[in-house]
């Protein structure tokens, strides 16, 4: 569970987004980072028992830094509104894909998938679609994955207009082979935040889609 203070925290740096405050904020902020980091490593630890592949993984290797890389963005914002984790076998700057759970009141949600692969990756998932439609329909079409999730996340930029090269326009996964990022998610409440078994709930939304990201593991290591 987070603390009230922590979601208040985030809440603040929305509004006072300077280092001036940060820094005179700075106790609240290592405050809510120890509650993430309490958060993540419970969180691996039930991973662990639907997916060995994560168990491996200290908490420092799945956070992402606050800090806003601002030197090509015309918003200079110092500091991010939302501190997030990225679970997956290889850590958060791996290629694999993985469980991402993001924090931002009124924002947060969890999410999985492969996000953004780059060419030589891109080419393995979708042959890996198109050689095995029927396992990967199999595991979209699933009552409890399909009530949780729905339809992949179309964002813009994940999501080719016309088949990709080599494909014809009649394959039957057509529609999943022209996504260029496989992203599935699902809100958190700000309620939820605060309750004592939000690991264990976040970790069950995990346990769904893991077959999901099994998946796209076996895709990259062939």
């Amino acid at each position: 569970m987070f603390q009230q203070a922590s979601l208040q925290f985030l809440k603040d740096l929305q509004k006072h987004n300077q280092k001036e405050w940060f820094e005179k904020n700075r106790s609240k902020y290592e405050s809510t980072k120890q509650n993430l980091e309490a958060f993540t490593e419970d969180v691996i630890k039930k991973i662990s028992r639907f997916d060995e592949s994560v168990a491996h993984l200290q908490v420092k290797e799945c956070l992402f830094r606050i800090n806003r890389d601002v030197r090509f963005s015309k918003d200079k914002s110092p500091y991010k509104n939302h501190m997030a984790m990225y679970i997956s076998k290889g850590g958060k700057k791996a290629i694999n894909p993985g469980y991402y759970f993001h924090l931002e009141p009124g924002k947060s949600f969890v999410a999985g998938g492969l996000w953004m692969p780059v060419a030589p990756e891109l080419k393995k998932v979708r042959q890996e679609i198109d050689y095995s439609f029927d396992a990967f329909k199999k595991i979209l079409a699933n009552k409890k994955f399909k009530s949780t999730f729905g339809e992949f996340r179309n964002e813009e930029g994940a999501l080719l207009s016309r088949p990709p090269k080599g494909y014809d326009e009649n394959n039957p996964g057509i529609a999943y082979l022209k996504f260029k990022s496989w992203i599935v998610s699902a809100d958190i409440s700000e309620k939820e935040l605060l309750t004592k078994d939000l690991s264990k709930k976040v970790a069950a939304y995990f346990e769904t889609m893991h077959p999901l990201i099994k998946f796209f593991n076996q895709a990259l290591d062939e």
